[in-house]
């Protein structure tokens, strides 16, 4: 038996290879609590869902117009005849059409090596032939991200360090977690987890004085083990809520005025709003408790806890995943603010702890090198989540953080590394719009809803077929990927791929730079070994580095707090905002937003909710949390998955008294339903979630019949709108539904067999 060090998002890990065939894995030996998520590779790795050769769809080649995707059968045919038609096709295009009517797609984690990252390949492929569409923002803080600039002049406050939980376990009297602090989202980063520390944060807020109150529709985002309050308002109402804490604090002068003055823009006016001066609506907790159906009395009694004590307001990234999602973190950004506690140890805000094991680790900024990327030479970039509006209205325009695009008419796609039948909302639209380009390419190891959308199949290896170098710049770890299994069957790295195809369009020289895997893997630590130069660390040679497995980074001299520098000497240290400030109120952002944006923190109304006139016909809440026994949609056929679900369908989690009223039982069959379509799941019945609010949990793969899902896909019920002009981001938190029990034969999944192939 063979060893071999490796990673995934979800974890470092040692393969163990017999004659070449996976048969053990094994956690990283310095991981205090390593996931069980490899043992997923074991049944995985080569499964009977590995896309095995290269094929066409045949009504493609029927030229039926893209009518059977997701319905077709497939023709295998040689590598070479497959990369002539895709470079072929590309051709055609870009003579026909121009370079700006192929989408380079492919938002997605794929793989945790830098090198073998398939998206930052498909955008750097493209780049060499010209200005093409391509994508920008992400699903997770997609809307944060295009709005936090408006208010801090950049969006690292949720993509980047956060106040470490030292800091706020040493120093914090009280954690307000709007979202929770969910267990099950520790057990993955971008770029892979070196050493899973839920149980540390766990043992850390024990150790402390800190008061934890878990805001959430969900008792259980707070791991019981961690004494806490629990307050659950309505999902979408936390604006609301914040505006009333907020309230307290001005009608009865007990914000910091001196903060306000010195480190913020606009409060005033603000105030003007929340007083009710500018509306003649006091944002009270008698206003919010019409809202959020919380008591007044609870809404004052936690105002006035905040009072004379360090407050950290942290928020998951979920709650921007909503229509009008960017106003509860401004409201956040408010509320600290007039708290006065922005920049000091345990105090303020953060976005993201809850969200990625990486939120609230020390800043090891562990520096890591992939292949560029040639997304400048990108032309028209959409935000990830209006790719369907893209392929459904060319020609048409969207405002996007005060930006006009218009929508190119896409004629060819290139996706690699991801899956959008996972992350898309409305998926019935989406597949609509899956039909209407001529020609979809995808690069695929397994055979995923996108695969089986696709015209040209291109079968890709998994990390465990191939050397890399990974980590995330949140974990103390660097990590070598060495190959440990020949690729399944004809698999090919995408790396490869995209050589061979930039060889036939004559772009090989600027694609590769002369350089094979080998060469990028040097080239990638002598880029890292630099950068840890610079910073006075020193870093073994690549092949000590590659012979060791992993690389550790030191120990930061401080713990991080966010803002820090910024509050220590604001005129030093300006935010690049037009004021240097903190924006409680931004002009700009709303003259280029329009009336749907006052400029401030506001209550809007997010259409599809609790307090919305559709919860008559559907009155319970739809919460589609990331699962707990995989990564997004990935590895969802694997026996350790399959192993958490009842009947291979997930567990939708229902009120018990919503579950009564309806006939349900523990572990019965469900019809999720609403006007976009329906959905299959079982049922686990629990007091631990608001009474109206139900919660599926994404990853399911996507199996649809007519408008139906046979499996346990939540996102053909979400609906497919921006968060709002500002940020774009996905609605999917937005979304009712009603629930009945299922009566009849349970229909057979289809997604866990390939498509014919001929």
């Amino acid at each position: 038996m063979k060893s071999y060090p490796s990673l995934s998002h979800w974890g470092a890990f040692t393969a163990k290879v017999e004659q070449g065939r996976l048969v053990g894995v094994e956690p990283f030996v310095r991981d205090p609590h390593p996931s069980r998520f490899n043992e997923a590779w074991l049944d995985m790795a080569a499964s009977p869902l590995r896309v095995a050769r290269p094929v066409v769809r045949k009504g493609w080649l029927a030229g039926d117009g893209g009518a059977g995707r997701g319905e077709d059968a497939f023709v295998a045919v040689p590598w070479d005849e497959a990369l002539d038609l895709v470079a072929g096709k590309l051709r055609t295009t870009m003579d026909e059409h121009g370079i700006g009517a192929v989408f380079g797609g492919s938002y997605g984690w794929s793989s945790a090596g830098r090198i073998h990252h398939a998206r930052t390949l498909v955008h750097r492929f493209l780049g060499t032939l010209g200005p093409f569409t391509s994508q920008t923002t992400n699903y997770s803080f997609g809307a944060a991200m295009l709005f936090l600039p408006w208010v801090l002049g950049t969006h690292r406050a949720v993509s980047s360090v956060q106040t470490t939980w030292q800091s706020i376990a040493r120093n914090a009297d009280v954690v307000l977690a709007f979202g929770g602090i969910p267990a099950k989202n520790y057990e993955l980063v971008s770029g892979g987890v070196a050493q899973h520390r839920y149980e540390d944060v766990l043992d850390e807020l024990r150790a402390s004085d800190v008061r934890v109150v878990n805001i959430s529709p969900f008792r259980g985002d707070i791991d019981g083990r961690l004494p806490h309050d629990w307050i659950a308002p309505r999902p979408n109402t936390d604006t609301a809520l914040l505006l009333a804490l907020c309230h307290h604090l001005a009608s009865r002068n007990l914000h910091d005025r001196n903060f306000l003055n010195r480190y913020c823009d606009g409060y005033d006016e603000f105030e003007s709003y929340l007083l009710g001066v500018a509306d003649g609506v006091p944002k009270t907790a008698e206003w919010a408790a019409g809202i959020t159906g919380l008591e007044a009395a609870r809404i004052e009694q936690l105002a006035a806890s905040l009072v004379g004590r360090r407050v950290m307001i942290t928020a998951t990234w979920s709650l921007q995943r909503a229509r009008h999602g960017e106003q509860p973190y401004w409201a956040i950004i408010t509320l600290a603010a007039m708290l006065g506690q922005i920049g000091l140890a345990g105090g303020g805000f953060g976005f993201g702890h809850g969200s990625s094991a990486g939120m609230g680790n020390p800043d090891f900024n562990a520096p890591l090198f992939g292949l560029a990327r040639d997304d400048l030479k990108a032309g028209v970039s959409i935000p990830v989540a209006r790719v369907a509006d893209l392929l459904l209205n060319p020609g048409e325009t969207v405002r996007v953080s005060g930006k006009t695009l218009r929508y190119p008419d896409i004629r060819l796609v290139y996706w690699a590394g991801g899956n959008p039948f996972h992350h898309h909302q409305d998926l019935n639209r989406l597949r609509e719009a899956f039909r209407r380009p001529e020609t979809i390419v995808v690069h695929e190891q397994y055979w995923t809803a996108t695969a089986r959308h696709a015209d040209i199949v291109l079968p890709a290896s998994i990390p465990l077929e191939r050397n890399d170098i990974g980590g995330s710049s949140r974990e103390r770890y660097i990590f070598a990927m060495h190959k440990a299994c020949e690729p399944f069957a004809e698999a090919r790295d995408d790396y490869d791929i995209f050589a061979d195809l930039a060889r036939r369009l004559g772009t090989w020289d600027e694609f590769t730079e002369g350089r094979d895997e080998a060469d990028w893997l040097r080239w990638s630590w002598q880029n890292t070994t630099e950068a840890l130069a610079r910073r006075g660390i020193s870093a073994p040679s690549f092949d000590e580095f590659w012979s060791k497995g992993h690389f550790e980074m030191p120990d930061p001299e401080a713990d991080f707090i966010l803002l820090e520098r910024f509050r220590d000497d604001p005129e030093t240290n300006p935010l690049p905002t037009p004021s240097g400030r903190i924006q409680i109120v931004s002009h700009a952002l709303r003259d280029a937003c329009g009336e749907e944006q006052p400029g401030h923190a506001a209550w809007l109304d997010p259409e599809e909710w609790l307090g919305s006139p559709r919860a008559a016909d559907h009155p319970l809440h739809l919460l589609t949390p990331q699962p707990a026994r995989h990564l997004h949609g990935q590895l969802d056929a694997s026996a350790f998955n399959r192993a958490g679900k009842h009947r291979d369908r997930e567990y939708v989690t229902i009120h018990a008294g919503d579950a009564a009223s309806r006939g349900i039982r523990q572990d019965d069959i469900v019809r999720l339903f609403n006007d976009r379509g329906s959905c299959l799941a079982a049922a686990n019945v629990t007091d631990t979630i608001m009474p109206g609010v139900v919660a599926l949990p994404t990853g399911a793969a996507f199996d649809p019949d007519g408008t139906m899902d046979r499996n346990s896909n939540p996102n053909l019920l979400t609906r497919d709108v921006g968060s709002s002009e500002i940020g774009q981001g996905c609605s999917a938190q937005s979304c009712l539904v009603e629930v009945e029990l299922f009566i009849g034969e349970l229909p057979k999944l289809t997604v866990y067999d390939p498509p014919a192939i001929e």
